[in-house]
């Protein structure tokens, strides 16, 4: 699956854990062994870091109780919510025979019911667009137009800047949010004019970074339903008639004529172009051509003939919904991640058109081995959506989730319960590798119940079928992420594969848990919630060592996090509001990491919770922290007071509380 789905990842309860509160805790199963002289009850944490924290602002009244007291943390971690429901959607009478100690469990899953304030109303006066940008001559809406027209009133209103320093003017030579920029201070004139460093631009005037964006023309043809997809319907008519997928038979083209979807030509050298994806181009039109042909004008590419995929022994960012974003990609391959993955995107949705599922597609330069995963249930969404990938992203690979757990995408069909849907499966897989010029990969739990094991009987099938690797994740749909990987059935998987390459993933945090799942004979390893952990566990992989590293290096870190965010998504409030939410969603998860410095027993293991202890600085101990609170506290370190009425609660019900 997405490995680090909404619900997935972030769901992460830890066998037997439970922080303690004191440091008999530490001796608990389930709980990491920090040094005694670093333990301390969870009223002293909260009490050394408000005596700290009185410089600045807090922000607690916002995430705790409309009297501005704090909420102390639920003993089963269920968050109410306002209109009377537990997290879960029923009502508190409702929930009653559940609230004996008996049967209380942890709280799992998402915060479906979260607050959550979009950044557009932040902003009581948006300027218009075409006022932000300078090449519009006139309005785009003309009299329908509800934006602000007068940039000095805007001004007036607009709260004050965030920072002296805008990463977009210092590192493009100049910001295309201009006005609106939370850090405009950097870059305008007396008169509010936009400035442009001129040598700085020059230099940066080359291709955008980022790649694989959606065409407005395209996206129009894909809403109107005018792109046609000959190749994944010819593909599709096979399934229906009982063949199998592949090229057409030369005997079953008749004479004169070419096979659907390819280019036809005439004895007058003119090459016939078949209308297809963002073309306009009449079938009726030929164009001329001048010189000989290559075999790739007229032949589609075998799968023999395919790029292959070689990331044997390469480290493998999973895909992670939510947190696996551009910028947190571009931070692990800063510290040697090799192959990265896009966050799990929708077929449908792709084939809508809708804007927010593909920038899940967008690729940094830096991702040099980049591929995109899909979720789908039936072959012809996902058949026409690789044939729809294929002439408009540039990637070294697709690859099919068949691992997520969570009920929106498991009921529906997709994820884990492809696994049990074994005959479109198969028309998934082969469709897609016929429409597809790179390799396809598959990503796929052990099975659906926790007991009943089906990898090993499905990779033979997926061998024949033309993947060309697997990722295997060692546990159930039913375990999520309860348990340990078992990582004994995956070297068990290993040779029911072979000579498929297959990865392996679960629970690595240490350069000694990828040591040891490297013995089991798998190709690589796919690392997924021990990045969101520590980013810095590549480099510790590559390096074999444990890296005690330091508060501020950690806050380094998020500062280039923060950085990257405001180059994605914009330095305007909207762009630096959504860079702090997907900063927080990541902060729920480095939390969990203790620095290695303070453990008795190396290295750390991904199903031990870490107790209430106090770091080696202040701001150690702040990170240490699973209180919403004090993760605002951090953002606002790096991106300035949050907006009023601002309320954050984490996707997953893991770890925070208010």
């Amino acid at each position: 699956m997405a490995e680090g789905t909404a619900e997935g990842t972030a769901e992460a309860p830890l066998e037997n854990g439970g922080g303690g509160d004191s440091g008999a805790g530490a001796l608990e199963r389930g709980v990491a062994p920090i040094k005694p002289q670093y333990l301390t009850t969870k009223e002293q944490f909260h009490q050394f870091l408000e005596a700290k924290g009185q410089e600045k602002p807090c922000r607690e009244t916002e995430v705790g109780d409309s009297a501005g007291n704090d909420l102390a943390e639920p003993e089963a971690k269920r968050i109410r919510l306002e209109d009377g429901q537990t997290e879960d959607g029923q009502t508190e009478e409702a929930a009653e025979p559940r609230e004996q100690p008996q049967t209380q469990k942890r709280a799992r899953g998402q915060n479906k019911g979260r607050p959550h304030v979009k950044p557009t109303h932040y902003d009581k006066n948006r300027l218009c667009p075409s006022l932000i940008q300078e090449s519009a001559a006139k309005c785009f809406f003309g009299d329908r137009c509800r934006f602000l027209h007068d940039v000095r009133r805007y001004l007036e209103t607009k709260p004050a800047d965030l920072g002296p320093r805008c990463v977009l003017f210092q590192t493009f030579g100049r910001c295309p949010y201009g006005v609106t920029c939370r850090f405009a201070g950097a870059h305008l004139g007396p008169e509010g004019q936009n400035l442009v460093q001129e040598e700085l631009a020059a230099r940066g005037a080359q291709p955008p970074p980022v790649r694989n964006g959606l065409d407005k023309a395209l996206q129009q043809q894909l809403r109107r339903r005018e792109v046609r997809f000959e190749r994944a319907e010819q593909a599709l008519r096979r399934f229906s008639q009982g063949q199998p997928p592949g090229p057409t038979p030369a005997a079953a083209v008749p004479e004169g004529t070419a096979a659907e979807g390819a280019p036809r030509q005439d004895n007058c050298g003119a090459q016939q172009v078949p209308t297809g994806l963002g073309t306009s181009t009449p079938p009726s039109s030929p164009v001329r051509t001048c010189g000989p042909l290559t075999d790739e004008d007229v032949v589609r590419l075998r799968p023999c003939e395919k790029k292959r995929l070689d990331i044997r022994g390469k480290l493998y960012l999973a895909p992670l919904t939510t947190c696996g974003n551009l910028p947190f990609r571009r931070i692990c391959k800063r510290f040697g991640a090799d192959v990265t993955c896009g966050e799990m995107a929708v077929c449908t949705n792709l084939l809508q058109g809708q804007m927010s599922e593909w920038a899940l597609l967008k690729r940094h330069q830096c991702e040099d081995i980049f591929g995109v995963q899909l979720e789908g249930a039936f072959p012809d969404t996902m058949t026409k959506c690789a044939e729809l990938l294929s002439r408009t992203v540039e990637v070294d690979f697709v690859d099919i989730n068949v691992g997520c757990p969570i009920d929106l995408v498991y009921k529906k069909g997709g994820g884990c319960a492809l696994m049990n849907r074994s005959t479109k499966f198969q028309q998934i897989v082969r469709g897609m590798n016929q429409v597809l010029d790179v390799p396809l990969t598959v990503k796929i739990r052990t099975g659906v119940q926790e007991r009943v094991n089906l990898a090993h009987r499905l990779l033979p099938e997926l061998r024949d079928w033309g993947v060309a690797l697997v990722t295997l994740h060692g546990r159930s749909r039913e375990q999520r992420y309860t348990k340990l990987a078992d990582w004994q059935y995956i070297e068990e998987c290993v040779e029911a594969a072979s000579p498929m390459p297959l990865f392996g993933n679960g629970d690595i945090l240490s350069f000694e848990d990828a040591n040891r799942a490297m013995q089991t004979g798998v190709a690589g390893i796919m690392i997924a919630r021990g990045a969101l952990l520590k980013p810095w566990l590549f480099t510790e992989i590559k390096e074999q060592r444990h890296w005690d590293i330091s508060s501020s290096e950690r806050l380094d870190i998020l500062r280039d996090f923060t950085n990257y965010g405001l180059e994605h998504w914009g330095s305007d409030t909207q762009g630096v509001e959504k860079t702090r939410r997907f900063l927080l969603e990541w902060l729920s998860f480095l939390c969990r990491y203790v620095p290695v410095g303070l453990l008795e027993r190396l290295p750390q293991r991904i199903n031990e919770r870490p107790p209430y202890y106090l770091g080696r600085d202040y701001l150690e101990t702040l990170m240490a922290s699973q209180k919403a609170a004090d993760w605002i506290r951090i953002s606002e370190m790096l991106l300035g007071p949050v907006p009023p009425n601002f309320v954050f609660l984490p996707k997953h019900k893991a770890n925070a509380y208010k």
